[in-house]
């Protein structure tokens, strides 16, 4: 067996072995509702996230601007954070992300899931008011955690590219799939 060959064949063992959500953003939906609205807003997010995660490295992880500015990881860590406030806000059974000590490895693959779960769920609903709760309506769930991940997607395509490591130029975010 030739090295390409090789290589190709563990390529394809590792993407088989772990499909994570978001590689491309699902197709859309048939129908506009609050739901589906919201949904391709959290799927918007979940594209964004994985590919601003893509083959980070320890140094791009570590890098940080400055002395008071966040690091990449510490970023990552609260994108994960508001990816579980996210799927709480809109799930019936209250999932908590346990605060555990994890790879990033890990805190990717637990993000790009609590998203694809929360996206799931809005995607059934028509009407996301039933989201309201005693302290804020879902609105505040739009401009508040979902606007502000959003923002911190940018913020880690920024510091990769600082660190030397820079986002992937074949992804698209208008159509959610990588350029041929």
């Amino acid at each position: 067996m030739t090295l390409a060959l090789l290589v190709s064949v563990f390529v394809m063992a590792q993407s088989e072995k772990e499909k994570l959500p978001y590689y491309e953003i699902p197709n859309h939906p048939e129908s506009y509702t609050a739901g589906t609205v919201a949904a391709r807003m959290v799927d918007g997010l979940g594209f964004r996230y994985y590919w601003a995660t893509e083959s980070l490295r320890s140094e791009d992880l570590a890098y940080k601007p400055s002395e008071s500015g966040r690091s990449s990881a510490e970023t990552i860590d609260h994108l994960l954070g508001l990816s579980s406030f996210i799927l709480n806000s809109v799930s019936e059974q209250g999932e908590r992300t346990k605060q555990i000590e994890r790879s990033f490895e890990d805190k990717r693959k637990q993000t790009l899931l609590n998203l694809k779960k929360t996206s799931d769920i809005l995607r059934k609903m028509d009407d996301v008011s039933q989201f309201d709760n005693d302290r804020f309506p879902f609105w505040n769930i739009i401009n508040g955690p979902i606007a502000d991940a959003l923002w911190h997607c940018g913020q880690v395509v920024m510091l990769r590219r600082a660190s030397g490591n820079p986002f992937n130029s074949k992804v698209s975010v208008f159509s959610g799939k990588l350029k041929e």
